[in-house]
């Protein structure tokens, strides 16, 4: 108690001046703190309240996630007791920086993550790991420059827990051994798509790292060799083999081994087992609760009869398999509490074979059917006569489904959290009954030309807690549909509208009362302008993700208030735009910008650009016409990819405006980006 006092007698602030809120104690303002750490502009005008706060604030802080690496000289005596530092936006990181971090705060980093970050080696990572003996935690993901020499650097964190080295392929057997000796407390490694890893590093790591809980081994050349090794940890909880096409039915036939503690296996993309091979890996577990086989060998009852004698089996996914009736029904007859089942674009699976499933697993919470073009109104029928506690039903593309069905699912799945409806024949009063789901917080409808404003404006004003909508290509919703969202859904995080010609700038005005409004997709929506934007961006300040591609009325008077107001914004899609130099240059103050795609805006010049890109510092990402390259100076583009920004240049011509694309939903990938 008298320690408490004198420290509420203390003033807050390291200068002597007289501070009302030095009546408060470190305690309290801190507690105030921990409310805020989600929203950055709210932490920020706290620190900039007074000077107490702003003391405070320096010395609470321990989670930080720079912009650019070149902010750290000035962070690094502000935040002292920064614990996990997240550096995913910087591309440019080099051993200078690292050598600085290990020096700053080498008695409380516990988390480091570089997964998108270069230029460093493995003497930077040296100095890393021999200072920071406490880091529990790294993310090395997609390093693809790190050799041995930097898995040995790694060897020095002692006390590592977690490591994520995927897409490292330069480090081999030789590496991973390194780091199997020196970090024996690991519970967590993460080797996909380390091509140069095989049954040597896998199996150095489970004889001296006892402690793992969780393997991913994904596409690595490994056999059944290193695999009586990884059974062996008595820890182990999570395997994933996928797409380890040198595992097969022969070599696990050979197990002598069984992992007891396993909860979780995947063996996606792993053709040539079956149910001969499926047998020998499991065989022995006694924990196993999930078990992913997608895309893999045919659903045969022999497949299935291996998962019997597992009682706490709550999840099987078969996405992309073949399925027989067989395999339904002794799917069917599993005793196990199935809670989540998925079955997406899955051969062979009809009305008979899902009715009977589902009435035999009553307790399924997710269920997934994407694709599935055979089932119809039967099977929804049994669904949510059977299944009522239902909280994520995936059916897109579910094409013989009428519209009756979705009037099913409203009335008796009243607990839907997520619906996937897109492409279906969904109607009005469809949407009208799945209103009733008031905990719905994801619903995709696109390309669901049956739905108009009547049904969206009945889901707007009862599911509150909607936080993503998808309406693409839903081409009869109107501004009314969409203020009706805006209205009705604080919450909502994320809205596509794209390709809508009814849609206007009353819509964008009507989502600018959404404040947490995250993603915002309204491409090719001929109807919106500049001032629907401007209300976006002053309504709007934690949008970060921008698509305004061919929104042919959007200019620079749309640009100069996302410079203002959109400071989160981390990627823009500009194609198409009646954006000018001025306006990109504008936009290129945005300190977060990472991603740009610029393709076709008439009114840009070679200079223009030139002056966005040396303005837009944070930039790792741009999409340019290939008629840009040879008038962009060299020098420039070499000085962007030096600070870790990517050029991908596209040499498609120019779309005319059009409306409307007759057959399926238009991927970003097959369209000009």
């Amino acid at each position: 108690m008298k320690t408490q006092s004198k420290r509420r007698r203390q003033p807050l602030s390291p200068d002597s001046s007289p501070n009302p809120f030095d009546i408060l104690t470190e305690e309290i303002v801190c507690k105030i703190l921990d409310h805020l750490h989600n929203d950055p502009f709210a932490t920020k005008a706290f620190s900039l309240t007074c000077k107490a706060f702003y003391f405070i604030e320096s010395r609470h802080r321990r989670i930080l996630k720079p912009l650019r690496p070149e902010l750290l000289p000035r962070i690094f005596h502000r935040y002292p007791f920064v614990s996990h530092l997240d550096l995913s936006m910087c591309p440019r990181v080099d051993d200078t920086t690292l050598n600085v971090i290990s020096s700053t705060w080498k008695a409380t980093l516990q988390s480091i993550n570089l997964s998108r970050s270069r230029f460093f080696t493995n003497a930077g990572l040296s100095s890393l790991f021999v200072n920071c003996s406490g880091l529990v935690e790294v993310d090395l993901c997609n390093a693809m420059q790190l050799t041995d020499l930097a898995a040995s650097a790694i060897a020095e964190a002692k006390n590592l827990e977690r490591l994520s080295l995927a897409r490292c392929k330069s480090i081999t057997d030789m590496g991973i051994g390194c780091i199997a000796v020196g970090c024996r407390k690991l519970r967590s490694l993460c080797l996909k798509w380390c091509l140069r890893v095989g049954d040597l590093g896998v199996e150095l790591i489970a004889l001296k790292c006892k402690q793992i809980r969780s393997l991913d081994l994904s596409y690595l050349p490994i056999t059944e060799k290193s695999l009586n090794s990884v059974l062996q940890l008595q820890h182990l909880e999570d395997l994933v083999l996928e797409g380890c096409h040198g595992i097969d039915d022969d070599g696990l036939s050979t197990l002598d081994q069984s992992c007891k503690s396993l909860k979780m296996l995947n063996l996606s993309n792993c053709q040539n087992v079956t149910h001969t091979g499926l047998s020998s890996l499991i065989n022995g577990t006694e924990q196993l609760q999930q078990i992913i086989l997608a895309y893999g060998s045919s659903v045969t009852s022999d497949l299935v009869k291996c998962l019997n004698a597992y009682s706490k089996l709550q999840s099987i996914k078969l996405d992309g398999c073949t399925v027989t009736w067989s395999g339904i029904k002794a799917m069917a007859s599993l005793h196990s509490p199935v809670k989540e089942l998925s079955l997406s674009k899955c051969l062979g699976l009809t009305d008979d074979g899902l009715s009977f499933l589902v009435q035999s697993h009553k307790d399924l919470r997710k269920l997934d059917i994407t694709c599935c073009r055979k089932i119809t109104y039967t099977s929804i029928d049994i669904i949510t006569n059977s299944c009522t506690s239902l909280t994520s039903l995936r059916m897109e593309s579910c094409s013989l489904v009428p519209k009756e069905a979705f009037v099913l699912i409203g009335a008796r799945c009243s607990f839907l959290e997520e619906l996937d409806a897109t492409d279906n024949e969904i109607d009005d009063e469809g949407l009208k009954s799945i209103s009733r789901c008031s905990k719905l917080s994801i619903l995709k409808l696109g390309i669901c030309s049956n739905i108009s404003d009547e049904g969206l404006a009945k889901v707007g004003s009862s599911c509150s807690m909607l936080k993503e909508v998808d309406l693409y290509r839903s081409v009869a919703i109107s501004d009314a549909g969409i203020a009706a969202i805006g209205d009705g859904c604080p919450a909502l995080e994320m809205i596509n509208i794209a390709y809508n010609d009814k849609i206007t700038d009353n819509s964008l005005v009507s989502l600018s009362k959404c404040r947490m409004l995250k993603a915002l997709e309204i491409r090719g929506c001929l109807g919106v302008s500049s001032i629907g934007l401007l209300a976006i961006a002053v309504g709007c300040k934690q949008l970060t993700v921008l698509d305004i591609k061919k929104c042919f009325n959007i200019n620079d008077n749309g640009m100069l208030p996302l410079a203002q107001f959109s400071q989160n914004l981390k990627q823009i899609n500009l194609s198409y735009c009646s954006v000018t130099d001025v306006g990109l240059v504008a936009l290129a103050s945005i300190s977060r910008l990472q991603n740009m795609t610029i393709l076709h805006l008439a009114g840009l010049t070679p200079n223009g650009l030139a002056a966005a890109l040396l303005a837009c510092r944070a930039l790792t990402k741009v999409k340019l016409h290939a008629s840009f390259r040879p008038l962009l100076p060299q020098s420039i583009l070499g000085y962007m990819e030096a600070h870790g920004c990517v050029f991908h240049w596209r040499d498609k011509a120019f779309q005319l405006p059009c409306m409307f694309w007759t057959n399926a939903k238009e991927e970003p990938s097959k369209v000009a980006p």
